[in-house]
């Protein structure tokens, strides 16, 4: 019988240990081994296919619709190979979708924004996208189809892009009647820049980004926006409601307005210049204006609320509850504010906004002012000068 070495035994019972060990030692390692980060993209196209080759002539594998979430199994030059949800796969432009920064950027968007109140409600004219922020060029995800309901949350404004070649506007000088230069005259300045209003808003599905403002109207009945002079509605708001027993339908209560108007501007220093109050004549059943704030540079949100009244004082008689609206205006010798360079937002400080607040009695207004105080000043933007008609000869 032989008899192995000692170090020969030492050797055997180690090797036995670590093939005992091995496979707790891969465990150990699989354990603490990261999963594999998936990558997604997003459908940014109304509704698209997915193909079962990169080829003029193919097959489809899949519909996929805006907004639907893909895994990314390959990619290809400008191609993606993906899977839906429902295990359908195939391959599709990267054209038609966006990447996960762009979605994640429209989540912190959304959830920025998600209990900011809303200034005004509107539609979707024609089918637009939503961006991740002002600007054409900005990234784009959501696609919404004409008609949907908007909720409008704050406006910014952004230089129109010219068309590729297009020189920008110079300083002229002016030109007499020969055509030649007028000596000694100061240069004429280049007109300002053209602007896109854009406004932040959320959708009926709590989507949330950018659409330019062309492509929205805002909710207001035709019975005020035929008072509307040639401006445009900016919001409306029902201030209180009275019943009239001459009106037809099921129900007799007639809404009375708030409307706030601009001009079809873009990238004006206020939200709007024209505030009109709406009141319902019993006796001719019709709307009639109450009261008019014209010329102001005007900020929302535009808010509606009860004023509870005030005690008697100094002669004064008391007055009890009543429908009341409140907004604020520029403050006489503050500067005029301009759209900011990162944000393109235009908001005045707090100390350089008055805040007016108006009750309506009946068929007229009452400013809300503390006993003993005077209302501050304003500022006033100077009225347009209409064009004279040339007389015929």
């Amino acid at each position: 019988m032989h008899h192995k070495s000692p170090f020969l035994r030492r050797l055997t019972v180690r090797s036995f240990a670590v093939a005992a060990l091995f496979p707790l030692l891969l465990a150990g390692c699989n354990r603490f081994k990261p999963k594999p980060f998936t990558h997604y993209v997003y459908v940014t196209a109304k509704a698209t296919f997915l193909r079962d080759r990169i080829a003029a002539v193919s097959n489809r594998t899949g519909n996929v619709v805006n907004g639907q979430r893909l895994e990314i199994l390959e990619q290809n030059r400008r191609f993606y190979r993906v899977k839906t949800d429902a295990g359908e796969i195939g391959w599709i432009d990267e054209r038609a979708v966006a990447t996960e920064k762009v979605a994640t950027e429209f989540e912190e968007l959304a959830n920025a924004h998600k209990d900011e109140p809303f200034v005004a409600t509107g539609s979707v004219r024609d089918d637009v996208y939503l961006h991740a922020a002002p600007g054409l060029t900005t990234d784009k995800l959501y696609r919404l189809d004409e008609g949907e309901k908007l909720k409008l949350l704050e406006r910014a404004s952004t230089l129109k892009p010219l068309p590729p070649g297009t020189p920008l506007p110079t300083a002229q000088v002016p030109m007499g009647k020969d055509g030649k230069p007028i000596p000694g005259a100061a240069p004429v300045p280049p007109p300002p820049p053209a602007m896109d209003d854009w406004w932040l808003v959320r959708d009926s599905k709590n989507r949330t980004g950018w659409m330019v403002s062309r492509m929205l109207d805002t909710d207001a009945p035709e019975s005020i926006t035929r008072y509307a002079e040639g401006q445009r509605v900016v919001g409306a708001y029902i201030l209180n409601k009275v019943v009239d027993p001459a009106v037809e339908g099921a129900s007799q209560e007639v809404p009375q307005y708030v409307a706030v108007f601009s001009p079809y501007k873009s990238g004006l220093p206020y939200d709007f210049s024209q505030i009109r109050v709406f009141y319902w004549n019993l006796k001719k059943h019709r709307y009639e204006t109450a009261n008019r704030d014209k010329n102001i540079l005007g900020y929302l949100p535009v808010k509606i609320g009860v004023d509870p009244g005030t005690p008697a004082h100094d002669r004064i008689p008391a007055t009890g509850p009543a429908p009341s609206y409140t907004y604020t205006v520029l403050a006489a010798g503050a500067p005029v504010p301009h759209p900011d360079s990162a944000t393109g937002q235009t908001r005045p400080a707090k100390n350089q906004l008055v805040t007016k607040t108006y009750r309506l009695e009946g068929n007229i207004t009452r400013r809300v002012l503390a006993p003993g105080t005077t209302a501050p000043a304003e500022a006033q933007i100077a009225p347009e000068e209409k064009k004279e008609k040339k007389k015929r000869r």
